[in-house]
């Protein structure tokens, strides 16, 4: 009798179990039809709301781009951006590493937070490109007297995040979560002297109360207008200054004997620095690049100088690699310049930290839906560049995606298209749209989905 008891018990058990599984896989299921059905109006709704938008996206492109300002300098931009968050109801914060400004957009629903970043400086370069808002501004940079221009499409990825904000401001009753807009100054630098960037954003609080649990980004690129490339892992480069001092011994030009010239002495160092990523660096792990890009020495043609000093930048993407070609950078100069009596002192600084940016793997496959959708299939998922970014330091702290946006005039190819930072740098407006929907669709689906 006993042992039949138990047997009903074990029975009863085993089947409570079942009943019980099937009510949790049930449950899941109506989950996950629940936050699809969710994403697809979301998606629905995103897409009239980016359509209704897009006329003041352009407006406000067009005015930063007349009107840029140098890093730590945003001040015009940084008003324009408070003040129109501000306008839709949002708790603003400004004065962040100087200029910057962060929205906070609370849901009509309980669920995480997420962040959307853009950056808002401009570049020391006189616009060369013929448009009815073509920057005429001029400043002083490191003591130059400079023109500006918005020649890396900060302009764009000011106007896009603020069309985002519009677009899930209108949409607040229906967000599950927090949405912070980050508008970060100084991302190509701060002046000489001077702190920002994401760094001092991240130290002044960008990341806190709320805390985001992951981030947001993209970057215009000479690219087919309207694409949108990413991969996961490694994709922009760790960038570190580079500074070479060769110190030799000044002496008249006609009697090179008497002294050690130190010209000569750079440019042997200049041709052997390029052997390291090309002789002595497995490439095949990963690119790396050693430019040196100025070369300053001397006051006239008949005096060897005492000294040159020499500035550039290094790119690599992997840690143990980056240690290696700083090791051998150093080794190189060092010992031409004792080989022909002279010395030489390298350093190297970094306002990106000691990390690429890196696409989370498992928050790039989450979110690939979302990022394909918003570009209309045209995606590049395979994509890697040698310029770097400072958002890295956000993605060192959270996870984080960050994606290209092809802005090329239609017919025009990437190789044939002005690069970023050139005076000619053209931003195609038709693509904007679809940035305007990635940052607003990310958003959404990230919270819509849940946090975790």
């Amino acid at each position: 009798m006993m042992s039949d008891l138990f047997a009903g018990l074990r029975r009863g058990t085993a089947l409570s179990v079942i009943v019980l599984g099937a009510l949790s896989t049930r449950g899941a299921a109506q989950q996950a039809v629940q936050q699809t059905a969710l994403q697809n109006a979301g998606d629905e709704d995103i897409d009239k709301r980016v359509a209704a938008v897009m006329p003041q996206v352009i407006t406000w492109r067009r005015d930063f781009h007349e009107h840029p300002e140098l890093g730590n300098r945003e001040v015009r931009t940084s008003k324009i951006v408070a003040d129109y968050l501000r306008s839709l109801g949002m708790e603003v914060h400004e004065g962040i590493a100087h200029t910057g400004v962060v929205g906070v957009l609370r849901g009509g629903k309980p669920g995480g937070v997420v962040a959307l970043r853009s950056d808002m400086d401009a570049l020391p370069v006189a616009e060369q490109v013929d448009l009815p808002f073509k920057s005429k501004v001029r400043s002083t940079f490191a003591g130059q007297d400079v023109g500006v221009m918005h020649a890396c499409g900060h302009d764009a990825h000011m106007a896009m995040l603020l069309g985002a904000a519009t677009v899930l401001s209108g949409m607040k009753a229906q967000i599950p979560g927090t949405v912070k807009f980050l508008f970060q100054p100084s991302e190509e630098g701060p002046p000489p002297g001077e702190r920002g960037g994401a760094v001092l954003m991240i130290e002044e609080g960008a990341l806190e109360n709320p805390a985001p649990t992951a981030i947001f980004g993209l970057h215009v690129w000479p690219e087919e207008a309207g694409k949108l490339s990413f991969k996961p892992g490694a994709e922009m480069s760790m960038a570190d200054g580079l500074s070479i001092i060769v110190n030799g011994k000044q002496t008249h030009g006609a009697q090179p004997w008497k002294g050690v010239d130190p010209v000569v002495i750079s440019a042997e160092i200049i041709t052997a620095l390029q052997t390291i990523t090309a002789r002595q660096t497995d490439i095949t792990l990963a690119p790396a690049i050693v430019t040196v890009a100025t070369i300053n020495g001397g006051v006239r043609g008949n005096i060897i100088p005492d000294s040159v000093v020499m500035t550039g930048t290094v790119r690599t993407f992997d840690k143990g690699m980056r240690e290696d070609v700083h090791a051998r950078i150093i080794r190189t100069a060092e010992m031409i310049a004792k080989a022909s009596g002279a010395t030489a002192h390298v350093s190297f600084s970094s306002s990106t930290g000691a990390s690429p940016v890196f696409n989370d793997p498992a928050l790039l496959t989450r979110m690939t839906p979302t990022i394909t959708r918003a570009a209309g299939g045209k995606i590049n998922p395979n994509a890697v560049w040698m310029p770097s970014e400072d958002y890295a330091l956000y993605q060192e702290k959270i996870p984080g995606l960050f994606l290209f946006l092809g802005v090329n005039k239609a017919g025009v190819k990437p190789d044939d298209a002005a690069a970023n930072h050139s005076p000619y740098f053209f931003v195609n407006e038709d693509a904007l749209p679809v940035g305007v929907k990635a940052l607003a669709g990310l958003a959404f689906d990230y919270l819509s989905s849940g946090t975790k």
